[in-house]
């Protein structure tokens, strides 16, 4: 069973930096792409940045530039957060994708307020 625990939420201020990371039960690059998504009160999940097995990354139009997916190992997947804004708010989820099938994180709390 794969698991996928998310790390680095919090409550900062806007204009802020945050660092998310993930930890898989097993080596990233046993899947296609990893990812992060978000979901804000009375909205649907979105996309916020992936990383495929090749490197290759691909971002929200709301992040590019603000936001920056790694690897720092066989194992973690990051998030760096800067300049956040209060519509960054959300709960934030790890993915992993193997062809059509995704496993999920169970999500960390980051809130952007003054």
């Amino acid at each position: 069973q794969v698991q996928l625990v998310e790390s680095g939420g919090g409550l900062v201020q806007p204009g802020g930096s945050l660092r998310l990371s993930c930890a898989a039960s097993e080596s990233i690059f046993s899947f296609n792409a990893m990812g992060w998504y978000r979901q804000a009160p009375g909205k649907e999940r979105e996309l916020v940045a992936t990383i495929n097995v090749g490197g290759v990354t691909n971002y929200a139009d709301s992040v590019k530039g603000r936001f920056t997916i790694s690897r720092d190992s066989t194992n973690t997947v990051n998030l760096q957060m800067n300049s956040l804004k209060p519509e960054d708010t959300a709960v934030y989820y790890c993915n992993a994708r193997l062809l059509r099938v995704h496993y999920w994180g169970q999500g960390t709390q980051v809130t952007v307020s003054s």
